[in-house]
């Protein structure tokens, strides 16, 4: 496994938007810097060669023309004007942190938001890898905090070319086995390999993860839970390297999951159709029994206050689909954390 000193370089810590084709309802509310829609008018990302991409991007004028520069080694290339470090304005919430960034609203208080990710229904999923045996279904999550977009390999051959940090691939056919997965930088370079085992007629997901020696894969389970009764799932799952272990909480203080840790995805629990807003707070409760539903939690309250929490999302939950809310990384505190819904439609 290689160095987190040997990074590609850093990557943007704002959320992707799920990739064209999949549906984005409702938001995991971490505010965004407002832009027009595709095709609505303003600036444009020109895409490789400058041809065929028409996704908005922040105004700035071009190299030489005036304005704020980058001031590392290299060209004048033009960036957002922010003040100098102790000059005003808002600053990374990190400790001890005084460096500028963009002004948004804090979570929950209105403006832009990030999308929930829904996955459609795949009748026949594409083969990532598939032998003469049965196949089990894959897909990849970049949860690797600080990094350059990654390409993904099963056995050499390439499942993704340009995964970027909070972006989710379409479920893949894999062939039962121990199979070697290989995570490289655009640039060739080779972040780690490793033998993971995909089981015939099983569904996972494998997210790529920070540790303390760089990175890491782990696989998820995506078995659902029964729903009856036009019931949903809804579960956790905790890939920030750096937090503390987290309770989830309900705006009217029913406790849904406590002391989720680093690596730990719960149990599914069976939630009814309807809109919820669930908070993130470090925790300071016991674990607590994993069998109840959400409905049923009216004996967990806490006093809880939002202001407390780290961070939120307020979602409708849709009949008859399976939720993991993924905690990421949104800086290298323990208190930089961020949520990315996906909703998996049955």
């Amino acid at each position: 496994m290689n160095s987190s000193n040997d990074r590609e370089g850093y990557a943007a810590d704002m959320p992707a938007t799920p990739p064209e084709g999949e549906a984005a309802d409702y938001g995991y509310n971490m505010p965004v810097i407002p832009l027009p829609n595709p095709g609505e008018g303003g600036p444009v990302d020109p895409g490789n060669n400058g041809n065929g991409s028409n996704v908005p991007v922040i105004p700035l004028p071009n190299p030489g023309e005036g304005g704020p520069v980058d001031p590392g080694n290299g060209p004048n290339f033009p960036v957002i004007p922010l003040p100098n470090p102790g000059e005003g304005g808002p600053v990374n919430p990190g400790n001890g942190s005084n460096i500028p960034v963009i002004p948004l609203p804090n979570p929950g208080e209105g403006g832009p938001v990030g999308p929930i990710i829904t996955v459609p229904i795949q009748p026949q999923p594409p083969c990532f890898f598939c032998g003469m045996g049965r196949t089990g279904r894959v897909r990849f999550l970049n949860a690797g905090y600080g990094y350059n977009p990654f390409r993904v390999y099963i056995n050499n051959r390439i499942v993704v070319n340009n995964l970027g940090y909070a972006q989710l691939t379409p479920y893949g056919r894999v062939s039962g086995g121990f199979q070697t997965v290989t995570v490289t930088g655009r640039n060739g370079y080779v972040y780690l390999q490793k033998s993971m085992p995909f089981r015939a007629d099983e569904v996972s997901t494998i997210a790529i993860i920070n540790t303390a020696s760089g990175l890491d894969l782990i696989q998820i389970s995506d078995v659902p839970c029964n729903t009856p009764f036009n019931y949903s799932c809804f579960r956790v799952s905790n890939l920030a390297y750096n937090s503390r272990p987290l309770d989830v909480i309900l705006a009217d203080g029913r406790v849904v999951y406590s002391d989720v840790r680093f690596k730990e995805t719960t149990a599914y629990k069976r939630i009814r159709p309807g809109t919820y807003q669930f908070y993130l707070a470090e925790t300071d409760l016991r674990p607590m029994p994993r069998t109840q539903d959400i409905e049923t939690l009216d004996a967990d309250v806490v006093q809880f206050e939002s202001s407390r929490s780290l961070a939120s999302s307020s979602f409708t939950v849709r009949a008859n689909s399976n939720y993991t809310m993924y905690i990421l990384s949104r800086g290298n505190t323990a208190d930089a954390v961020q949520v990315m819904i996906v909703e998996d439609r049955r």
